[in-house]
């Protein structure tokens, strides 16, 4: 399975490479953000593209969700759009009351699952 990996890879509070290892030893391929695509991107035009191109390939996308990561918000976006099930691993702050893009991650699960 082709698995595109959310993550925060900007100031990381949390090492997801336990994670890939985890996912690729059992078999899949996963895309993750720092490892696969070249971060020296003055503008970030060219990785959000590879990340599209990744999202578009992915069977489905796993989260380790950091509300902080602007770049997490937008995968969660392309995610959104392109329709991929979602699986969430790991939460790194706790939620807060109200709307949020966890209980939205959280949904989308449920959805993928059912």
């Amino acid at each position: 399975m082709n698995i595109y990996l959310i993550c925060l890879v900007r100031d990381a509070t949390f090492d997801a490479s336990e994670i890939v290892g985890t996912l690729e030893a059992a078999g899949h391929n996963v895309h993750f953000p720092p490892r696969d695509v070249n971060q020296n991107d003055p503008i970030g035009l060219d990785i959000c593209n590879a990340h599209l191109k990744a999202m578009r390939m992915a069977d489905e996308v796993c989260i380790v969700w950091d509300k902080n990561s602007k770049g997490s918000h937008f995968d969660l976006g392309m995610a959104f759009a392109l329709e991929r099930p979602v699986r969430l691993i790991k939460v790194v702050q706790p939620d807060i009351d109200g709307k949020s893009y966890l209980k939205v991650i959280c949904a989308l699960q449920k959805r993928s699952v059912s």
